[in-house]
């Protein structure tokens, strides 16, 4: 078995731009044919974190590397998980 492509959302609750984002990585994830894993991390519950990404949520790693700020591509997320 593949490993899994791991994506990571740094988001916060009450964000609109958040869930859309989990919405739009959620359904592509269920549409390619590899295996993804997706974990949420609420910036608010760690000091550090707060202060780094401020506002700048949400902010989406693929597979370790920063690939979206506030807004998720769908068309660039399935060549990203594709091709990982």
């Amino acid at each position: 078995m593949a490993i899994p492509v791991a994506v990571k959302i740094y988001s916060r609750a009450d964000c609109h731009l958040c869930e859309e984002a989990k919405s739009t990585i959620e359904r592509v994830a269920e549409e390619v044919d590899t295996h993804v894993t997706i974990e949420e991390v609420d910036v608010d519950t760690d000091e550090t974190l707060r202060a780094e990404y401020g506002d700048r949520v949400p902010y989406v790693f693929v597979d370790g590397w920063p690939a979206f700020k506030y807004e998720v591509d769908e068309a660039e997320l399935r060549t990203q998980l594709e091709n990982a």
